[in-house]
């Protein structure tokens, strides 16, 4: 799977930059997520439970960051096991950029599946990675919004938000990661 895509965020780039370094924002946005633990430098352990058509299993593993450029950019390398539901591992780049709103997000994300994830068909897949990454962009904007409330642009719909955030596959590897687990979102980032 290889997607890429932007998300408009109404919060400074700063404030956005530690959302999106912060264990415990991203468990509570990331959709059955149970754990999302640093364990090292940079290393994070995860664990997400979830549903795609008739395969539900938990998936444990580990999202890696390198290339880290703070407030700016860095690469995510992840890989999860969910038993005989199958893996997933792959790698993205995200990236956050001064925007009129607030600040943008671009993402790109290449990603495998296999084992009985990778049987249900694109399709099944693609709309549940779909649905998945709007529902942790949704948590995640309340998230800003929560503890950045004086931020710009907090008003904006849902609405506003998805449609600044074109997609061109599946899901964001991040957050498919914890996610899938193995497959992303982070992290992912979305839709």
């Amino acid at each position: 799977m290889d997607m890429q895509g932007q998300r408009v965020l109404h919060v400074a780039q700063a404030q956005a930059w530690d959302a999106l370094n912060d264990p415990a924002i991203l468990k509570s946005c990331i959709p059955g997520c149970d754990k999302f633990e640093l364990t090292e430098a940079n290393v994070y352990n995860v664990g997400v439970a979830i549903k795609i058509g008739p395969v539900s299993a938990k998936f444990t593993g580990k999202v890696t960051l390198t290339d880290i450029e703070a407030p700016n950019s860095y690469a995510l390398n992840f890989e999860a096991q969910g038993g005989v539901a199958g893996f997933g591992k792959g790698e993205s780049k995200v990236s956050l950029h001064p925007h009129a709103d607030g600040c943008e997000l671009q993402y790109t994300v290449h990603s495998t599946v296999g084992g009985k994830l990778a049987q249900l068909g694109q399709r099944l897949i693609d709309g549940a990675a779909k649905s998945l990454a709007e529902d942790f962009f949704k948590r995640f904007d309340d998230a800003l919004q929560a503890k950045y409330p004086q931020a710009q642009g907090t008003t904006a719909s849902t609405d506003d938000a998805t449609e600044s955030a074109p997609s061109t596959g599946s899901v964001p590897m991040w957050v498919w990661l914890a996610l899938l687990v193995g497959a992303g979102a982070v992290w992912s980032l979305v839709r």
